[in-house]
């Protein structure tokens, strides 16, 4: 059986609490086989990094998210890659740009931005990109950081237009999907999933939050990923074995830090 990874999830949050084992077990029954806890908080790193530890088959990343850009303490990129050091560290962020909500000042969200850039490129660790109605700015700020040297990294949830997405593969950048795939509404989304090439798409469940069809209004969890990944397959014509091979290789490529022997550990 060919595995999936979630490759975003936030199994730090309280929304978890005293349940990890049981998520974890529920997710490899469903035959999810990693999973990536992100962190959103440099002050709360050490909460991300004990979930890590704690499970063979659960990594974890450092970043700020753009919400907490103005509220957490300045972090540049030195820390960053100090921090990422870690054997379970695999990536930096989420970081990015969020003008839907503006809980940080949209200045202090693009120096935040900028530093996990620089800390991507450093590292070698792909940079996980948050950007919900920004798209203008995230595509100048990716294509001007691009020009100062390459980095790895993927547009994560993705909700923004074709033409981000786009951009974002013809950076090199990946394409992950969450559930809101499969929300009535996302046709967009859907069709921007059928372009944007196999080779450069992954899944996640951003858990806890949006939940996939048929799961709507739970709390999400990594197990749930398995939904969103049987509607891709269903937009790309594939089956589900085929596709959960496919974007879990995709994964690996870009999560060079990962070592494979840990699916399904």
């Amino acid at each position: 059986m060919n595995l999936l990874v979630d490759s975003h999830c936030h199994l730090d949050f309280k929304d978890f609490d005293g349940e990890t084992d049981a998520i974890v077990k529920r997710a490899g029954a469903a035959g999810v086989g990693l999973m990536v806890t992100i962190g959103t908080k440099v002050t709360e790193f050490d909460k991300v990094l004990a979930v890590a530890e704690r499970y063979d088959n659960i990594f974890c990343t450092v970043g700020i998210h753009p919400h907490e850009a103005e509220s957490e303490p300045e972090v540049d990129a030195a820390r960053l890659i100090e921090l990422s050091r870690h054997p379970k560290v695999v990536g930096i962020g989420e970081t990015g740009l969020d003008y839907y909500y503006e809980h940080s000042p949209r200045e202090a969200q693009q120096k935040n931005f900028r530093s996990h850039i620089w800390a991507a490129r450093e590292t070698g660790l792909p940079l996980i990109v948050h950007t919900r109605e920004a798209d203008a700015d995230t595509d100048r700020i990716l294509s001007e950081e691009m020009a100062e040297g390459a980095f790895p990294g993927l547009l994560h949830c993705f909700s923004s237009g074709r033409a981000l997405a786009m951009k974002a593969v013809d950076l090199g950048l990946y394409i992950s999907l969450s559930g809101i795939l499969t929300f009535k509404s996302a046709e967009d989304i859907r069709q921007t999933a059928a372009d944007v090439p196999l080779e450069r798409l992954l899944v996640e469940t951003d858990s806890p939050y949006l939940a996939p069809v048929p799961k709507r209004g739970k709390r999400n969890e990594p197990s749930f990923v398995v939904h969103t990944a049987a509607k891709l397959a269903e937009i790309k014509g594939l089956g589900e074995g085929e596709l959960a091979g496919v974007t879990t290789d995709n994964f690996f490529r870009l999560f060079t830090k990962v070592p494979r022997e840990a699916l399904a550990a």
